[in-house]
């Protein structure tokens, strides 16, 4: 018998695979968790894997999977209301309502234009008034895929980036109702100027309502649930898929309330645990499977073969990248923007991911856009996700130089060491593992000798239904001798102690609320395992104290005694104010420990000389802000990897201090990893990693550390 040949194989397996349903849906699930990781080691967007999975496994390719599947019919639909309802969910409204005059101007020009340009493409390409307009529509949205980069360089303060930004409330608005005016005109046989009025009146009544009463009733319904984060989980589930059912009996596309969706319970959300899971649960399985389905959907042969095919690809991603360009121009021209700041806009404005595709989806299904132009569109993405980051990380790059905003405090540093002696410095060390215990208190004492202040060791033991449980007795007993050791060990190190026993639902909840009940000015935490799918879902105990927690967090990993720490590294990516809590951590302790601080500072490898001594006076003058009785050494390397830069130079440190940032998801809904996290892994000395609390983060006022001697 003769062996087959590799595509009848393939046939064949395919079609084997194809008869057991649960077999596609466990490749999908091998898809969702290793492509995106593959492509950003490569640099790119996760969401450019998962297209080109779905291309390759697709009729196009191995026809494994099929676009009447549906199974993958169901979960894309649900990851299409689910995209649209993430990127309502993550528009920063704050910022909005910030420069909401500015937003408003350049979000029309980054609306208008393109909507006029794609609709003049439409029309010289032969298309109907109605397609074409839906064209110009889908070049008028636009995701904000380089967020996390403008957040890590420190620049969202820039005026011109938090224009750019807000824009896109209005840009995706906009481009969603014209949409839904498309899909539903096209649905009536002869459009009559009454008609259009009437639609118009249904989306004007039917927007109102869900902004202003979702806002209200998930104002009341967070209010009034407290701290039971699984209802409020569910409500906000009910209210974006009770949007989208009420918007298809109205005859309005759904896309459209799930949007509006997001932005009506985005400020009862807000920045939490609630959303973080929100997030995770369509980041994670229901959007990527989405962009999988696009995969399937694209024609690879008619793209290569079909000249038209290939003239409409290259004349849309042309459109979209000039018109886009033009709309950042009028506003440089209209508001004074320099041609950095015109750039960084421009860039931000780029990438068409989110809406564009969901609007794409739409029109295709409804039978507004051809193959041909869905083909198009989704290249379309997968240039400007690709392209949009990359300029904006090196455009963005000059933003931070003269970012130093207003000093830490303008008090002088006498007036300063008088507070502290009538404040009462006082550091939170939650314990639990009795092998890691003696190094937190010895780090917490070191910090309080300094400030003069004192520590509570605290225990947490867990609640249960009968206060005479047996296993509360046996946590609360092992909590007492854990107290009682750290009491001790803190008398020998000369420190005052207090220790705290609370009986709380969870351990999170409890060190923060314990933490706000005394009037903690830091909580000095052990490392624990952020990782597994428990971890990624639910969030371990650091992530949610650092959710609710109203002051800094230290979350230390430490090799040695903190006695033994000489040598500190600092690094610093973005040279702005709010970033130097790191440095006034490090100075604190290595004034206990007569230590050395080195802040350093990673710039790309072309940097030249100049502009390196430029960014070490710019430092330099930073750090001096913070009025330190030992200024810091300033170190600038220039490198093609920050990442890399910091291990290579923390070998020779015995702690390194880092800002812990939370995992952040873009509008487009995947994952981004955590860069602090990565470097965790691979750093073998001793680390800190200090997180500041949500309205420190959010805010452009500085509450943390006033000066290695005040208080944080």
């Amino acid at each position: 018998m003769e062996p087959l040949s590799p595509v009848l194989a393939l046939e064949q397996t395919s079609q084997v695979l194809g008869k057991e349903p649960i077999v596609p849906f466990a490749i999908l699930l091998v898809i969702l968790l290793v492509v995106p990781i593959l492509f950003e080691r490569l640099r790119l967007p996760g969401i450019v894997g998962l297209v080109l999975a779905g291309l390759i496994l697709g009729p196009s390719g191995w026809n494994l999977f099929h676009t009447e599947s549906p199974m993958i019919g169901l979960l894309s639909e649900i990851g299409l209301v689910y995209l649209m309802f993430v990127a309502g969910l993550e528009v920063d409204l704050k910022l909005w309502r910030r420069q909401r005059k500015r937003a408003f101007g350049f979000g029309c020009f980054s609306f208008t234009v393109p909507l006029l340009m794609g609709t003049v493409l439409g029309r010289f390409l032969n298309l109907d008034w109605n397609t074409s307009v839906l064209l110009g529509s889908l070049f008028a949205s636009h995701t904000l895929l380089a967020y996390p980069i403008i957040n890590r360089l420190g620049v969202i303060s820039n005026q011109a980036v938090t224009v750019a930004i807000g824009a896109t409330v209005l840009t995706d608005i906009g481009a969603l109702l014209v949409l839904a005016i498309c899909v539903s005109a096209s649905q009536i046989t002869v459009l009559n100027l009454s008609q259009l009025f009437s639609l118009l009146g249904w989306l004007i009544i039917y927007s109102v309502a869900i902004l202003l009463g979702f806002d209200w009733a998930g104002k009341e319904f967070f209010r009034r649930s407290g701290d039971d984060e699984g209802n409020k989980f569910l409500f906000v589930l009910l209210t974006v898929f009770l949007a989208t059912v009420v918007a298809q009996f109205i005859d309005i596309e759904k896309i459209l309330g799930a949007f509006l969706a997001g932005l009506a319970v985005n400020e009862a959300v807000g920045e939490g645990p609630v959303k973080e899971k929100i997030v995770f649960v369509g980041s994670v399985l229901f959007i990527p499977i989405f962009f999988i389905n696009l995969g399937l959907l694209i024609d690879l042969p008619n793209l290569i073969n079909n000249l038209f095919t290939l003239k409409l690809t290259f004349l849309i991603v042309f459109g979209l990248i000039a018109s886009k360009f033009i709309a950042a121009w009028l506003a440089k021209f209209f508001y004074g923007y320099s041609w950095q700041e015109m750039l960084t806009m421009w860039s931000l404005s780029i990438p068409q991911v989110g809406t564009t595709l969901a609007a794409t989806f739409v029109g295709y299904k409804a039978g507004l856009l051809s193959p041909a132009v869905l083909t198009s569109v989704i290249v379309l993405m997968l240039v400007t996700a690709t392209l949009g980051p990359l300029l904006t990380s090196r455009t963005s790059v000059a933003l931070t130089t003269g970012a130093v905003t207003e000093p830490v405090t303008s008090k002088l540093p006498e007036q300063q060491r008088e507070e502290i002696h009538k404040s009462d410095f006082t550091i939170v060390v939650p314990i639990y593992n009795p092998h890691t215990q003696p190094y937190l208190i010895e780090m917490a004492a070191l910090l309080a000798s300094q400030a003069q202040g004192r520590i509570i060791p605290l225990a947490i033991a867990s609640a249960a239904a009968h206060m005479d449980a047996p296993q509360l007795e046996s946590s609360l007993q092992r909590s007492e001798r854990l107290l009682t050791k750290a009491t001790t060990q803190s008398q020998v190190l000369g420190v005052e102690a207090s220790p705290l026993l609370r009986i709380d639902d969870a351990f999170a909840p409890g060190i923060s609320r314990a933490a706000r009940e005394q009037k903690a000015n830091l909580i000095v935490m052990g490392w624990g395992k952020r990782t597994g799918l428990r971890a990624r879902l639910f969030g371990n105990v650091i992530d949610n104290v650092l959710w609710s927690s109203h002051c800094p967090v230290a979350v230390t990993r430490l090799v040695e005694s903190p006695k033994k720490i000489q040598r500190i590294l600092v690094p610093l990516e973005n040279l702005i104010t709010p970033t130097l809590q790191p440095v006034q951590f490090a100075q604190m302790l290595a004034e206990a420990n007569q230590a050395q601080v080195t802040v350093l500072n990673v710039c790309d490898r072309h940097t030249s000389s100049s502009k390196i001594a430029s960014r070490r006076s710019q430092l330099a003058l930073l750090v001096s802000t913070l009025a330190l009785p030992n200024s810091p050494e300033i170190q600038i390397i220039a490198h093609e990897n920050v990442a890399q830069a910091i291990l290579q130079a923390a070998r020779l440190y015995d702690l390194v201090v880092l800002p812990f940032n939370r995992n952040r998801t873009s509008p487009g809904g995947l994952a981004l990893s955590d860069v602090t996290t990565q470097l965790a892994s691979y750093i073998t000395c001793s680390i800190v990693m200090l997180g500041e609390p949500q309205r420190v983060q959010t805010s452009t006022v500085t509450t943390g550390f006033s000066n290695p001697t005040a208080t944080v």
